[in-house]
Order: structure tokens, then sequence, then C-alpha cells
């Protein structure tokens, strides 16, 4: 398909172009203009860089740890509607064999684009930092359980967050990058030099930062303060406000330098209201968009959805929209190894993102195609 998309402002990371356009032919953006839009042209208000989101479980009162095909399709087709057109699948700890079943669900659709990589989060973590995983499916990484679960995702599995004070730890962040994913630092109960061996390691990037690890201290930086120090490192944000609040939100994202990415963490209840619902084996009470488990309120992921991630970050925490872009598309699109997204520029794969002056999606475009 041959298009051009035009808008009174076009962002991205680059900064902003007013009364600018993009020219897209089949999945590729071949041609970024100012001024006057060549005749035909689809107008919005402002154009953004297709989201990308790195750590995200459900959505549409769908779950990605369902292993059910329609849950699946129905999580990922509600995160495209809010502009989200790269994506992890994110799973939960469980025992080992409902794990792979887990994965094994989940491969068709990486294989058919509609999921960049499967994500495990857990059940290499700490008991003490669990939130809403099922402290019964905890486990040490055994290298061989390692492998065990490796091997099922097949090279689809995108990354992996793990506690890297637990025995065998740094061994699974080499086994885990030798595999071809993103190993990640989170829930955990790891100090500052722990959290640096994993990097030192290869561990790449911070599993919501601030949250299920121990708080930075002005005389004890801790993983928080060593995380967002490292440059090697991106670090998640979840800014839905009860995460994080908005300061600690323009805090994090100033201080990572174009290294912050905002995610949802979002659970089944994204986009589909309060109520009740499950995170793995787990209940989950849903209210005023607040996610907490029945049994403790820990909170169980969120019901953000990436567009609502941009507007907060640029309306609450006070960030430039271009900064907003970069923590909505360019961060996590380099953690995730991919050169061809994060930007409006030639040679872009062709997500884009039309949005309304109060940045509410009006229509995304995925790989050329209209989602």
């Amino acid at each position: 398909m041959s298009l051009v998309l035009a808008a009174k402002r076009v962002v991205d990371a680059d900064g902003e172009r007013p009364d600018a356009w993009v020219r897209v032919d089949g999945d590729t953006i071949v041609e970024v203009g100012a001024g006057t839009a060549p005749t035909g042209a689809v107008r919005a208000d402002v154009l953004l860089p297709g989201f990308v989101d790195l750590h995200c479980h459900g959505g549409g009162g769908a779950s990605f740890t369902s292993a059910d095909p329609d849950q699946i399709a129905r999580a990922a087709t509600t995160h495209r509607a809010h502009g989200t057109t790269t994506m992890h699948a994110s799973l939960v700890s469980a025992d080992y064999d409902d794990l792979i079943a887990q994965i094994r669900a989940l491969i068709p659709f990486v294989d058919d684009g509609t999921l960049r990589g499967i994500h495990l989060e857990g059940p290499w973590i700490s008991p003490s930092y669990c939130g809403a995983h099922d402290p019964l499916t905890l486990r040490n990484p055994d290298p061989g359980d390692v492998a065990r679960v490796l091997d099922a995702g097949e090279g689809r599995i995108g990354m992996v967050t793990l506690a890297p004070e637990l025995p065998g730890a740094l061994e699974a962040v080499r086994s885990i990058v030798d595999a071809g994913a993103i190993a990640a630092v989170g829930h955990t109960a790891a100090d500052g030099d722990a959290a640096r061996a994993a990097v030192d390691a290869g561990a790449t990037v911070a599993t919501h930062l601030f949250n299920a690890m121990p708080p930075l201290l002005h005389r004890d930086a801790g993983p928080v303060g060593v995380l967002l120090a490292d440059s090697r490192v991106t670090c998640e944000v979840i800014g839905d406000g009860v995460h994080l609040e908005p300061d600690v939100v323009a805090l994090a994202l100033s201080a990572a330098h174009g290294r912050g990415a905002l995610v949802t963490d979002a659970m089944s209840a994204a986009g589909a209201g309060d109520g009740d619902y499950r995170i793995g084996p787990l209940e989950v009470v849903v209210r005023d968009g607040v996610a907490r488990l029945r049994d403790g309120g820990s909170l169980a992921g969120s019901t953000l959805l990436m567009d609502s991630a941009v507007r907060r970050a640029v309306r609450l925490a006070g960030r430039s929209l271009d900064e907003a872009s970069t923590a909505a598309s360019l961060a996590p699109a380099r953690a995730m190894g991919l050169a061809d997204r994060g930007r409006l520029a030639v040679g872009q794969r062709a997500d884009v993102v039309a949005l309304d002056e109060d940045l509410r999606v009006m229509r995304v475009l995925r790989g050329g195609e209209w989602a």
C-alpha cells in the first residue's frame, strides 16, 4: 500500500516538525517532507512512531498466560488499537510444564509477526519481592531448567526477568544472552553490587524500575541507582500514576538520558474495565482502574495502555512530546535490537500512530497496513 500521512506536528526522538508529512510505500517510510502535503494525504493533528511495549501481560479481558489463541489475539489487538505496533507478550511465574505450554501457545504469534517475542517474568525471581507472582512457583535458576525453558522457546523468547542475587543467576544471565534474548533485572532483593554484576554479565534492561526492588537511598544507590546510572541499561517505567507518581516518572526519564522506556505491564483488564480477573493462578480485583491481588492487595500489573502512558508523561510528568516518544518507541526498540523502528524517518518500518490534539489515537498504521 502506498499512502501519505500529514499532520500539524510530526514528532519523534529527533524533535518536532510542524506541518509535515510522511510517505509510505509498502511497509517502509520512503519520504518525509514539510509544507504542503501531496494530494490525497490522510490527515491528523499529530503523528508519532508506533509504540513499542517491552512488557505486557494482556488486555481487552484476555491474557497471554491463557495459552488460548483467541485470548492471545484479542490482547494483542487491544493494544494495537492504542498505538502499540511492536510488543512482547509477558508471562508470569509458573511451574515449568505450565510455563512451557504457555510459551508454545505464543510461538505462532511470534512467527506471524503479531508479537515480537515472549517475555518471561519469572520464575527466577526473589520471594521477598515477588509481587503478583505465586510464591509456590518461584525457583532458583538451575542451569538445566534454564536451558529447558529457553529451548522450549525455539528462539522466540525475547526477554527474561530474573533476580541476580539468586544462586546461579549470573550464569543464567549469560545463557539468556547467548540464546539471543534480553536479560532483565527485576523482582529482586539485590544490592547495588549484585545489580552491577548482572549488567557486567550481560543484563541490559531494568524491569519496572523502582517497583519490586529495594528503594534508592541517598547513601545506598541499590539496584535503582545502579541500573538508572548505567548507560548499558534500558529502564522500564510504568507511568500509570499508581506504580510511580508523576514526579518519579519525570526523574526516571530525565536521569536515564534517552534510556527510559514506557511500558504498560498491563494485565487482562486493560481496555476492559473494572471487575474480577486473574493473573496466572492468582485472583485479581480491579477497582477504579487499579489492579490488586485479592489476597494481600499487592499491585497486580496495570490497566495502562500505551497512548495513555504517553499522555501522562506529557501532561502529568511534564515531559516534552519528543521525549515521551523516545520513551514509548525508540528506547524500547533499541532495547529489543530493532534498528528499523522508533523514528519517523526514511527507511524505517511504516509504524505510525495518528492522534488528535488531545493525543488520543485516531488511526494506527503497522507495517504499512491500517490496524
